[in-house]
């Protein structure tokens, strides 16, 4: 609001116009001087500067009219619409500085903000996790695409048995927490259950041991 507030002081005209009839004046805020102008090229290449045709302005040529406007208009301007300062000179403005004031600000604020919920993101999502689904969906495309038949039935690489590692703590409060929130699915029979509950000291009767 406050750049809007700047603009509308700065861009507001000052002397008085009325879109109906041509108003000439020096005001460069006039909506009359803010439109393009056509002159008429004579023959031999001279132009004439006695005849001319002139656009007709509307509310839109300078959105810095009122307050409103000019809201609407920073607005526009945050999405990446400038067309609210195309019309104006970039040389000799004094709105330029305030422009790219304008424009350094927003990009820094924008950056922290999305910088600060990428961290809440990373924070509320579990790294190890992700690394370890990218890690699998590379390995299997490398199988399928990058690997001959009989690199496939190497031993060393593709072994009938893989053993895995856990912390017994950490696998146990993993798996009760999976339990509670009824996303542990697993395709092992109820013995092999009992032989893992037994190991990690889950206390489970058999009748909830069948609904897992």
């Amino acid at each position: 609001m406050s750049f809007a507030h700047s603009f509308y002081i700065l861009l507001s005209p000052e002397l008085e116009f009325s879109f109906e009839n041509y108003t000439n004046n020096s005001d460069p805020n006039n909506p009359w001087n803010l439109v393009a102008t056509y002159n008429i090229m004579l023959e031999n290449g001279i132009m004439d500067s006695n005849s001319y045709m002139i656009q007709t302005p509307n509310e839109n040529t300078n959105k810095f009219i009122s307050y409103k406007t000019a809201l609407f208009a920073m607005y526009l301007f945050l999405t990446g619409d400038s067309s609210a300062l195309s019309n104006r000179p970039y040389i000799n403005n004094p709105t330029i500085i305030l422009t790219v004031l304008f424009l350094l600000l927003i990009v820094v604020y924008l950056m922290n903000l999305f910088i600060g919920l990428l961290n809440m993101a990373i924070d509320n999502f579990n790294s190890r996790i992700s690394y370890l689904t990218n890690k699998a969906e590379l390995l299997a495309e490398i199988e399928l695409f990058y690997l001959l038949p009989h690199h496939r039935r190497w031993k060393p690489w593709f072994p009938d048995m893989i053993y895995y590692y856990a912390n017994t703590d950490k696998a146990r409060e993993e798996i009760k927490i999976l339990i509670n929130k009824g996303q542990w699915k697993t395709l092992t029979t109820n013995k092999m259950k009992r032989k893992l509950f037994k190991i990690l000291n889950i206390d489970m009767d058999e009748k909830k041991l069948k609904n897992l």
